[in-house]
């Protein structure tokens, strides 16, 4: 991947500094798991739709590139589950009573409450894992009310149970819950791979500076044939 996703945001100072700064590459470990975040309805619709018409029904809606994701996606999970390496899946608390960060933080208490059944009924699925990637038995799914995967889930239990040391990362957004997900990762000492394909972002800038950003700071971000001939040599070794 000589030309990457954030080149056209880089200014000339951001290049000149990257060419006089030594390339740091975390690489992969030996235990790897795959977890895949915020792959519910929510995000998808229920149909491919462009942007601004998707989020006329499905709030949270990240549009075309979602779709577009997907099928990366499902290569990689396939990838995965051949080599017989650990999934989980990380999706939304949703309907629990509890109240969510993004909630929390923006919600106006004093903006009217929509109470018609169609819009009920997509709130109450927007958390459902999307079937090309719903679990298998045997795959971990854990709940969260932040950003992090981490947050308040038992994901670095079971990760440390497993004895994982790398993380191979999928989902969206990029620049939101992947990012505080990478973030974390990198604090708990895991060696952290971002598939670049197999993430998105409702906007673009905001997708590339993010890769480019946890490139430099806490993951790798690599192609996703990388990550497939990683996981095949798994699969050889089995």
């Amino acid at each position: 991947m000589n030309e990457r996703v954030w080149d056209k945001f880089l200014t000339e100072s951001d290049k000149q500094h990257l060419r006089e700064i030594p390339d740091r590459r975390v690489g992969f470990g030996q235990k790897p798991a795959l977890v895949l975040v915020d792959m519910y309805r929510g995000v998808f619709g229920d149909k491919p739709e462009p942007l601004m018409q998707a989020i006329r029904t499905w709030p949270s809606s990240c549009g075309l590139v979602g779709w577009n994701a997907l099928p990366h996606i499902q290569s990689l999970l396939e990838a995965t589950r051949a080599a017989g390496i650990p999934v989980v899946h990380i999706t939304m608390l949703a309907d629990s009573g509890m109240t969510g960060w993004n909630e929390a933080a923006h919600r106006d208490s004093s903006a009217p409450k929509v109470h018609d059944a169609a819009t009920l009924e997509r709130r109450k699925r927007s958390g459902d894992i999307v079937d090309e990637v719903k679990p298998i038995p045997g795959e971990v799914v854990l709940r969260k009310t932040a950003p992090s995967a981490f947050w308040g889930t038992p994901l670095a239990a079971h990760l440390t149970y497993l004895g994982v040391d790398t993380l191979i990362i999928a989902g969206e957004s990029t620049s939101g819950c992947v990012r505080a997900s990478v973030v974390e990762a990198a604090s708990h000492r895991y060696r952290v791979q971002v598939v670049e394909e197999c993430v998105f972002d409702r906007h673009e800038a905001t997708h590339a500076l993010n890769l480019f950003d946890m490139h430099q700071k806490y993951a790798d971000v690599i192609p996703l044939s990388k990550a497939i001939s990683y996981l095949e040599t798994k699969t050889a070794s089995r």
